[in-house]
């Protein structure tokens, strides 16, 4: 973990001041020197745990809380364009199938619609292999729809991953980056939500081959991280789309495996663009520099969508901020590092985390309110972590907190505490008082947004930044920093 820095978008005066965890510093990744053909190795040495998370308690797991949380924080920060060429190393890479036709599709019972709604975000260890069917099931050739089509051209790009360490254990899911075994998931699917550095991970495709696979790189701050399973070959690589081109009302279909179920596909449509959560995450670790968490502890009204099985509640030790695509195709405990795809079946998202109602944790599940992280910052974070060990993310150099919070205010957005002095914000011209409305032509209602927004970007990406200062409506052009890792 890094050295502390001066907390970032933190308002001790307003109610929602304290800001969103701009500053998680990935811990889990290797070191950026490492040399990118020791990554693609077929077999990667074991890793040592990960500095700075923090095992559960008697579980590598934890719950939603007890009592229900505050309304989501809203609003989400502009994808990340990513238009370099792809090979097999990079995400994307292969020939892309076309969906096939009805008289294609064959074998297996994969169901379409969502699975019981069960319990909590993170749970106990699996007490048997996760089972299903390893294809589509056409019994009428003749009435085959398009969501049949989608998910026969997806489901080879999808896998099951199990994750254990000791005693704890749980399921989830990820997607095939190439031919040769690279899978993008979540972190804290691998890292069972911080708990250890050096799981043990078995991943089954979807025509049932099982592989064993090591950690290639973590990115905390975002969630996300990639695997290489030991002497893949054959694998279908899934196809990227560009979440930026979607549309509210698009089709999405989610695949992955729900409560251990694999080859599960539901279906939805594109519920809101250009959100933020904050979620609770142990993997994380400790706010550092430009922003801080929001609420004590890192809880917040979502949760984790991992595991099969349930667990007694535990409180993670922090929370991060991330953008979202939202949508209501039924995304449950398990779906987590799984595919959300388009009418095409190509990636939009990579599913990471589910709002709950509150309540206990055996009224978790599936509300008709999911989320997957924008296939643009998969794509870009699964590259760096596969070419460099690690991702980067973008730093502003400010301590924020909500505008709306203040007694008399007049406008939303997140307002500016304090700059780092040589700080980005600072050298953009950014000052105490202003209020940040748009970030790179995405709305900004609280610091939660901003937050999500600037750690979405690279390290030294150039944002136009839209911001109020003594009543009138200004813009500045922004070079961010870089979050130290």
């Amino acid at each position: 973990m890094s050295d502390p820095q001066t907390p970032d978008d933190r308002t001790p005066d307003a109610p929602r001041a304290a800001e969103q965890p701009a500053d998680h510093t990935p811990t889990s990744a290797p070191s950026p020197d490492a040399a990118p053909a020791a990554r693609a190795e077929a077999s990667i040495p074991p890793r040592p745990p990960l500095p700075g998370y923090e095992a559960a308690a008697g579980s590598a797991f934890h719950t939603q809380p007890t009592q229900p949380y505050g309304a989501p924080l809203y609003s989400y920060g502009p994808p990340v364009t990513t238009t370099e060429t792809h090979d097999k190393q990079k995400v994307g890479g292969g020939k892309i199938a076309a969906i096939l036709v009805a008289a294609a599709l064959v074998g297996g019972a994969a169901g379409i619609g969502g699975a019981a709604a069960v319990g909590s975000s993170f749970v106990a260890a699996p007490t048997s292999q996760s089972a299903g069917p390893s294809s589509i099931t056409v019994n009428n050739p003749d009435s085959v729809n398009a969501t049949t089509a989608i998910a026969t051209k997806v489901l080879p790009s999808v896998v099951t991953i199990s994750a254990s360490s000791g005693t704890s254990g749980g399921t989830g899911s990820g997607v095939i980056l190439s031919d040769d075994g690279y899978v993008l998931t979540n972190t804290h699917v691998v890292t069972l939500d911080g708990a250890t550095g050096d799981p043990r991970l078995s991943v089954t495709t979807s025509d049932g081959r099982v592989f064993a696979a090591t950690i290639v790189g973590t990115d905390p701050t975002y969630d996300l991280a990639v695997i290489k399973l030991t002497d893949a070959s054959g694998l279908t690589p899934i196809e990227f789309a560009d979440s930026s081109k979607l549309n509210v009302g698009d089709q999405t279909v989610a695949v992955g495996a729900p409560l251990g179920l694999s080859n599960t596909v539901t279906t939805g449509i594109v519920s809101a663009l250009n959100r933020s959560i904050q979620i609770a995450s142990s993997a994380a670790p400790e706010s550092e520099g430009d922003t801080d968490q929001g609420s004590p502890g890192g809880r917040t009204p979502f949760e984790f969508d991992f595991g099969q099985g349930q667990q007694s509640p535990t409180q993670a030790t922090s929370s991060i901020a991330i953008s979202v695509i939202q949508t209501d195709a039924a995304i449950n405990p398990g779906n987590s590092g799984g595919a959300l795809v388009d009418g095409e079946g190509r990636l939009i998202g990579i599913n990471v985390a589910i709002a709950s109602a509150g309540g206990t944790s055996t009224e978790a599940g599936s509300i008709g309110v999911g989320f997957a992280i924008p296939s643009t910052v998969a794509e870009r974070v699964a590259n760096e972590i596969i070419d460099d060990g690690s991702a980067s993310h973008g730093l502003l150099g400010a301590t924020v907190g909500d505008a709306a919070a203040v007694e008399g205010a007049t406008r939303a957005g997140a307002l500016i505490n304090e700059v780092t002095p040589g700080g980005a914000a600072a050298t953009a011209g950014l000052q105490q008082g202003d209020i940040v409305t748009t970030f790179d032509d995405i709305a900004i209602t609280d610091q939660v947004d901003l937050t999500a927004q600037v750690r979405a970007l690279a390290a030294g990406s150039e944002v136009e930044v839209t911001y109020v200062r003594d009543g009138r409506e200004q813009t500045a052009t922004v070079t961010l920093g870089e979050l130290q890792q």
